[in-house]
């Protein structure tokens, strides 16, 4: 953004940018959610000015959306161990998710506890919620649906992506819109290639790539590789 139109939005900020009433006691002005550029003293204002504010408005959104987009991210999609708090390794054999609470503990917490619970001769739990480890694939998926039950989009994606072991499509694709929906990187990552691929959905390209750009500020090593790759072809 420009010099001047810095400036311009600044002053514009002061004041409601249809009708110019200036904030105080009985005038609250509120930001325009989108751009955050200007501010209105009411919707019927807001309404108003919206013709002469739409496209301006949109270029503003694209600029905030490119400047997440390619911003280097804080960590992987991944996250830390919330055990030791360092960054999970981009290698999964290198940590394991945890069917009770879906955390994804590394492989040095995870040893060090079994290494204390065999020389406790404690029963073995996790390293995380301490609850009892599954003993079986039915308790495992037990687990996960009462993950799945309270919102948890880690367990939501992970039944997507049993569902598409288990060859059924359909219930692949709701689990992972719905982990999308709440925001999982990875849920965005998997989502994309189903659109890609047309699998139950129709192929839409424009889907799959903004399933992409969302994995990619998610931090998701993969999308941000296929991004790159893109706008360098």
């Amino acid at each position: 953004m420009s010099t001047d139109d810095d400036a311009q939005a600044a002053a514009t900020n002061m004041c409601c940018a249809s009708c110019g009433n200036t904030e105080g006691d009985e005038v609250k002005l509120k930001t325009c959610a989108a751009c955050k550029l200007v501010r209105y003293c009411s919707v019927k204002c807001q309404k108003e000015h919206r013709p002469q504010h739409k496209a301006r408005c949109k270029e503003r959104v694209a600029e905030l959306h490119d400047e997440i987009l390619f911003q280097q991210p804080e960590s992987s999609h991944l996250g830390d161990c919330p055990i030791c708090l360092l960054p999970q390794s981009l290698y999964h054999d290198d940590a394991t998710m945890m069917t009770c609470c879906t955390k994804i503990i590394c492989d040095g917490c995870k040893f060090a506890n079994m290494a204390h619970e065999t020389e406790a001769n404690l029963e073995s739990k996790c390293p995380f919620c301490r609850k009892p480890e599954s003993k079986s694939k039915a308790e495992c998926i037990q687990n996960r649906m009462k993950r799945i039950e309270k919102k948890d989009p880690v367990a939501i994606r992970e039944h997507g992506a049993w569902c598409l072991e288990e060859k059924d499509l359909g219930g692949a694709v709701t689990f992972l819109t719905q982990a999308s929906n709440l925001g999982d990187a990875e849920a965005h990552y998997q989502l994309s290639k189903v659109y890609r691929d047309g699998l139950v959905v129709e192929k839409d390209s424009k889907k799959e790539w903004r399933l992409l750009e969302k994995a990619a500020i998610g931090g998701h090593p993969a999308a941000r590789h296929k991004l790159g790759a893109r706008e360098g072809s």
